[in-house]
């Protein structure tokens, strides 16, 4: 079974195609809770799995947290999964991809950088306060495409310097909190100067922070480009994978195009000779 592991900002994939493999679907959680665990197999955030398209994509991509549950899309790794169609000959430079929340459009910009139109948000609350342990926090909330992948944006000042453990244990509070009956995605962040932001989000099915969110990044920043403290344009975000780039475009209230950009990496490409890996 042949393999590719990559990672955007840090965010990282193995990749399977199973056009080639042919491998049944049920298999796939427990593939992803197997060779996504680090130290004892390959290692990453989710698996993607490469599949026929239905719905007049170039190709499905399918993804899988490292917990081996299904996720709705995943912004990164769809960038990663664009720069694997094309080196892979599935698409062109332009391309249409199948994901559970919707089509995704996929662009190389060159060799490393991809950009990919996030899908639409369907939901969007900016004001939404969430009280753990008796503190309130300024929460807002977004679910992108249908259905709708969820992301608590939390401000939180003096972000770099936090106490990982602290954080960690409250973005564990949030991701499951009652006000997010799907769950969340949790993105802290900190504006920190003009256009400017750093980011370090808890995800919901890895259970931890990750390096990069591609999809939260687009939720922070669609929220404070509504509430008029970004511009929307060109917005850098840091994480501590490294740097995504935001493009959004509103009409009124409503946001009309999310744009992620950046690099991608291709760490490795093998055969899995996983052992622990049930018989398919």
């Amino acid at each position: 079974m042949q393999f590719w592991k990559m990672n955007g900002a840090g965010n990282d994939f193995i990749i399977l195609n199973n056009l080639e493999e042919h491998l049944p679907a049920e298999v796939f959680p427990h593939m992803a809770r197997t060779l996504c665990q680090r130290h004892l197999s390959i290692g990453a955030d989710g698996l993607m799995v490469v599949e026929a398209p239905t719905q007049g994509g170039d190709y499905k991509m399918l993804f899988f947290n490292s917990d081996g549950s299904a996720g709705e899309m995943c912004g990164n790794g769809a960038r990663c999964i664009c720069r694997y169609g094309y080196e892979r000959g599935l698409a062109g430079e332009a391309q249409r991809v199948e994901t559970t929340a919707g089509l995704i459009a996929g662009r190389r910009i060159d060799r490393r950088h991809y950009r990919i139109r996030l899908n639409d948000p369907t939901v969007i609350r900016l004001d939404c306060p969430v009280e753990v342990d008796s503190t309130e926090y300024p929460c807002a909330y977004v679910e992108l495409g249908s259905p709708g992948l969820p992301h608590a944006v939390v401000p939180f000042p003096h972000l770099r310097d936090a106490d990982e453990s602290a954080l960690r244990e409250l973005g564990r509070k949030l991701r499951f909190h009652p006000a997010f009956p799907k769950g969340a995605n949790v993105n802290f962040y900190e504006l920190t100067s003009d256009g400017r932001l750093y980011e370090h989000t808890f995800e919901r099915g890895v259970e931890d922070f990750t390096y990069a969110c591609g999809t939260g990044t687009g939720s922070v920043v669609a929220v404070l480009t509504l509430q008029g403290r970004v511009s929307g344009k060109d917005v850098r975000v840091e994480m501590p994978g490294g740097e995504l780039t935001i493009d959004v475009s509103c009409q009124g209230p409503e946001i009309r195009d999310l744009y992620l950009t950046g690099p991608t990496n291709i760490v490795c490409r093998g055969e899995v000779t996983d052992e622990e890996l049930l018989p398919v």
